[in-house]
C-alpha cells in the first residue's frame, strides 16, 4: 500500500495534516485529494477541532500543483470525490476552523493556490510563491486568479499572474500575501504556536468571526461563484487551444514555447 497520500495528527485542538508525497514534491494525485478532503470534513464536523495546519513533508516544497504525470496516465480518477472538495481536497472546502498553511518551501501553481485558499500563511525564508500558468499556455484554474486579485493590490497581483515570476518569502510578505517568515525549521512550530493562540479563544467566537470575513454561508462562499464560472469558462476555452498543447510539450521537451495564439 506505501505511505499515506496526508498524514493527518492531533495535537491537542489542532489537526495538523501534511501532504506527504515529498519524492514528487508534494504533487496533488487522487489519493492526496481523497486524504485532505476527509482531513478537512473530519476537522470541521469535530468540535474539539479549533484550527488546522497544513504543511508538506520535506523541506523542498510545500505543494509542486497537480501530479502531470499521473493525470497523463489516466491515474487521476475522482471517483469518490465529493463536489466540495475542490483542487487538492480543499480550494472549494470553506471549513468554520481557521486553517494555516506552513509553506515549509517552494509553492508555485497549486500550491500557491492552497496558499491562497487558507486563512493564514507561515513561510520559510527559502519559500516561493507564483502562478506559473500562464508559462505552460495555462491558466491558474484552482482559484488562483481571482483570488490573487482579491488579496493583494491590483497592479501587484496582476504583475504575478501575467508575468508568470515566482516572488521571495520576503516580497510576499511585504505584499500581505503571507503572515510571517520564519527560519526553515520553524515553519511547522510557529504555525502550530500561532493555532494555539487562535485555538486559546472562544470556538464558536473564532468560527462565526471567520464566517463574516470570508463570507461562508452553509458551507459555501457565494460570493465566489461568479468568479468560479468564469474560471471553468476561461479554463475550457484555453485548454482547447494550440498554445495549451504547446506548452506543456514545450516544457517536457526543456525548450522554449512557440506561442501561436490560437
Amino acid at each position: 500500500m506505501g505511505e499515506p497520500a496526508a498524514l493527518v495528527e492531533r495535537r491537542d485542538h489542532i489537526m495538523l495534516i501534511t501532504l506527504n508525497r515529498p519524492e514528487v514534491r508534494n504533487a496533488v494525485n487522487a489519493a492526496l485529494t481523497r486524504a485532505v478532503g476527509e482531513a478537512l470534513d473530519e476537522a470541521d464536523a469535530d468540535a474539539s477541532v479549533r484550527a488546522v495546519v497544513l504543511t508538506g513533508a520535506g523541506d523542498k516544497a510545500f505543494c509542486a500543483g497537480a501530479d502531470l504525470k499521473e493525470v497523463a496516465r489516466g491515474e487521476f480518477s475522482t471517483e469518490g470525490f465529493k463536489p466540495h472538495w475542490g483542487f487538492a481536497g480543499c480550494v472549494t472546502h470553506p471549513i468554520a476552523k481557521p486553517v494555516i498553511a506552513a509553506v515549509n518551501g517552494f509553492a508555485l501553481g497549486g500550491g500557491t493556490e492552497i496558499a491562497l485558499w487558507a486563512d493564514l500563511v507561515v513561510a520559510s525564508e527559502t519559500a516561493a510563491f507564483g502562478l506559473p500558468e500562464v508559462k505552460r499556455g495555462i491558466i491558474a484554474g484552482a482559484g488562483g486568479a481571482f483570488r490573487l486579485a482579491a488579496q493583494l493590490p491590483t497592479k501587484a497581483a496582476l504583475e504575478i499572474l501575467l508575468t508568470g515570476e515566482p516572488v521571495s518569502a520576503a516580497d510576499a510578505l511585504r505584499l500581505g500575501l503571507i503572515n510571517r517568515v520564519v527560519a526553515p525549521d520553524q515553519v511547522v512550530p510557529a504555525a502550530l504556536a500561532l493555532a494555539e493562540t487562535i485555538s486559546a479563544n472562544a470556538p464558536l467566537s473564532v468560527q462565526a468571526s471567520k464566517r463574516i470575513a470570508r463570507g461562508i454561508s452553509d458551507g459555501t462562499i457565494p460570493s465566489e461563484r461568479a468568479a468560479w464560472e468564469r474560471t471553468a469558462a476561461e479554463g475550457a476555452a484555453i485548454m482547447r487551444s494550440a498554445d495549451a498543447k504547446e506548452g506543456p510539450r514545450a516544457f517536457a521537451e526543456k525548450r522554449a514555447p512557440v506561442w501561436e495564439g490560437r
